[in-house]
């Protein structure tokens, strides 16, 4: 094998890594938690890795864009295993939460600069076909990840969920090391800006926690800091943002679908498990019967994208993947009552349109974004994702309402509103699709 093709087997162990985090941690909280102590603090340990994961994925982003993908791709690498050790060696609660923080640091780094890494690597056909190996690596960890969980902590201890992690890391630092070429052109300075990054994270960590956390004043001071930063942003040669992709017509649109179709699919997975289980009776396995054809379907629609992309244009993708969303949520909303194998088969076709409008909209991004905000411009589509999939949860949580003591009947009720929900913002990022085939989008080539 070439070069090239080993140093991204590195980077695809690298989002299997990052990616079997999120699914396995999960099965083993409860026993975390019987031998930790500390039930009340049951969902910091995973909120604190999604926030600076969020938090930092634009950070590393735009310093990719000044000092190079390389060196700081192995820097996440490196404090993604410090904190899966240090997670395993925990020996209280707010140990774990603490380096649980720093976990999320690296992955904050791993996922994004992967992706751009794999756009500067390879032309856009061959962009296609390894971004559908990366979602099929994806979809593979969100399967297995439960299993694996459940048998370390029924055959082992529940620290080696996170020691797990080291032999596989240690894998992808020693062949993107050796193998993987930087192919950044270094700058002969080093600027940012200060004021508006301060104002950004302060803004992006009170908005994030303020979703996940539900806590109304937290969301709109992230807002207003969010909004101070942007006078600083616009002015400044080296903003956090990826200023000059966004005033481009066509990214423009791609990340605001991202927002979109975040807030529906994340916020469909985080509630359907709620519908297996209280309104139609069945238990956690069957929840699994019906999520799993949604990760499914993600997964196969990304590899057949990557492998039509020469026949069909990006822009013709994203609207065949946002209208399966559509029909999708349509599906969900209207099949409610029909039984879980029915809402099943809507998930899959869900999972068909997030698949393919995701792949889409990442290729449109990177297609037409220059050269000195390619890093920048490909986190901001994982952050947007990543922002639409935690606002999607809060906002069908308030559809809901107060769960304490509700019945059967204001539940469905309230999932379906959700699931309408859903169908609107997917039936928006369709319509934001169709409008990009009226207008020329710019192309700024890979290196």
């Amino acid at each position: 094998m070439n070069p090239k093709t080993i140093a991204t087997i590195g980077l695809i162990v690298g989002v299997f890594l990052t990616a079997l985090e999120g699914t396995v941690v999960a099965t083993a909280m409860p026993a975390v938690i019987n031998d930790l102590g500390g039930h009340d603090l049951y969902a910091l340990p995973f909120s604190i890795y999604l926030l600076t994961l969020t938090i930092s994925s634009p950070l590393w982003g735009r310093f990719s864009d000044i000092a190079g993908r390389k060196v700081l791709y192995l820097v996440g690498i490196v404090l993604f295993l410090i904190g899966s050790a240090l997670s395993g060696a925990a020996h209280s609660m707010n140990w774990l939460i603490a380096v649980r923080a720093i976990q999320g640091l690296g992955a904050g780094c791993v996922l994004p600069l992967t992706f751009t890494i794999i756009g500067e690597m390879y032309d856009l056909q061959g962009r296609a076909k390894i971004q559908g190996y990366t979602s099929a690596v994806w979809g593979l960890s969100g399967l297995l990840g439960p299993l694996v969980g459940g048998l370390i902590v029924d055959h082992a201890s529940w620290r080696w969920v996170f020691y797990l992690n080291l032999p596989f890391g240690i894998v992808t630092l020693i062949l993107c090391a050796i193998y993987m070429q930087d192919y950044f052109e270094k700058k002969s300075y080093f600027r940012i800006d200060a004021i508006g990054t301060v104002l950004l994270v302060i803004g992006i960590s009170l908005l994030s926690w303020g979703l996940d956390q539900e806590v109304l004043w937290m969301v709109i001071g992230g807002l207003a800091a969010i909004a101070l930063a942007m006078p600083f942003e616009l002015r400044h040669p080296a903003p956090l943002l990826p200023v000059d992709s966004l005033r481009d017509f066509i990214s423009r649109n791609c990340l605001l679908n991202n927002l979109l179709a975040g807030a529906a699919f994340f916020g469909a997975i985080a509630y359907i498990p709620l519908f297996v289980q209280e309104v139609a009776g069945a238990g956690a396995t069957a929840a699994g019967i019906v999520l799993t054809p949604m990760v499914v379907g993600y997964t196969l629609s990304n590899i057949v994208g990557g492998r039509i992309i020469h026949r069909v244009s990006l822009t013709a993708l994203s609207i065949i993947g946002f209208s399966l969303l559509t029909v999708g949520f349509a599906g969900f909303a209207i099949l409610i009552h029909a039984g879980i194998y029915v809402m099943a088969a809507a998930g899959f076709v869900v999972g068909c349109g997030m698949g393919l409008g995701m792949l889409a909209t990442l290729l449109l991004v990177q297609s037409n974004s220059p050269s000195h905000e390619f890093g920048a411009a490909t986190a901001a589509t994982v952050f947007a994702r990543t922002i639409g999939g935690a606002l999607g949860v809060s906002l069908i949580s308030l559809l809901i309402g107060d769960m304490k003591g509700i019945s059967t009947t204001h539940l469905t009720t309230g999932l379906q509103r959700g699931f309408i929900l859903g169908f609107c913002l997917a039936l928006l990022a369709l319509l934001i699709s169709m409008l990009g085939t009226r207008l020329p989008s710019k192309k700024h080539p890979a290196t």
